[in-house]
């Protein structure tokens, strides 16, 4: 079975050589350039990777065209940043293949200081503890690597294009009656600087997204 992986990709020439070669067999890598000013596209195909070209800025923008460009069964998604490690693709999207769950997250655990900062860590437990009031799901960690099926991502209809979208995924499956489970992944120190969790305005950013897509759905 191979396994289609998402990633989102905007300046990230430093981390994605990294990233790529960690890759595990059976999991094909998708590169979408979400406006990249650096080689970022280059050093994708000269991993034999395809590279997706989306021009409209926005983390869900870049994880959607993805989604619409990928062709395998199962897909998933994960940063280009060198924050979380390949090779744990496989524990991610094991329950999805097993089919004893419909989507699943990767809970970051840190594995060096700083590698999350008290900001984004603090943004993340609150959204999560409003999602398990809200919405009934018990989850801990809102985190960027995660697996489900492709055809029934899409008939989630998801539209939020900025930093909603992966909040969005999880209202509207657990609003389909999706079985949603989490597994631990290690987080680590990203490579350069990040555009969300590196600063106090990116996180706020993000929550804001979130809090929006909380109550259009609420």
């Amino acid at each position: 079975m191979t396994v289609d992986v998402i990633l989102p990709c905007l300046n990230e020439e430093a981390a994605l050589g990294w990233v790529l070669e960690r890759m595990p067999d059976g999991y094909r890598a998708l590169v979408v350039d979400n406006g990249s000013t650096d080689r970022s596209a280059d050093v994708a195909r000269e991993f034999g990777t395809q590279v997706v070209h989306e021009p409209r800025r926005g983390f869900g923008a870049a994880c959607h065209a993805g989604l619409l460009a990928s062709s395998a069964d199962i897909v998933c998604f994960m940063d280009a940043d060198a924050s979380l490690d390949p090779e744990r693709l496989p524990i991610v999207a094991a329950p999805v293949i097993d089919g004893h769950a419909d989507l699943v997250l990767g809970a970051r655990r840190p594995q060096a200081a700083g590698a999350w900062p008290w900001h984004a860590r603090l943004g993340n437990a609150v959204l999560a503890r409003t999602l398990r009031r809200r919405a009934g799901v018990v989850l801990h960690d809102l985190g960027p690597m995660r697996a489900a099926r492709r055809s029934r991502l899409l008939e989630l209809g998801l539209t939020d294009r900025r930093f909603g979208y992966p909040l969005e995924m999880v209202l509207r499956a657990a609003a389909a009656g999706w079985r949603i489970a989490e597994v631990d992944v290690d987080y680590l120190p990203r490579v350069g600087r990040s555009k969300v969790t590196g600063t106090v305005r990116g996180t706020l950013r993000a929550v804001s997204d979130m809090r929006r897509v909380m109550a259009e759905l609420g």
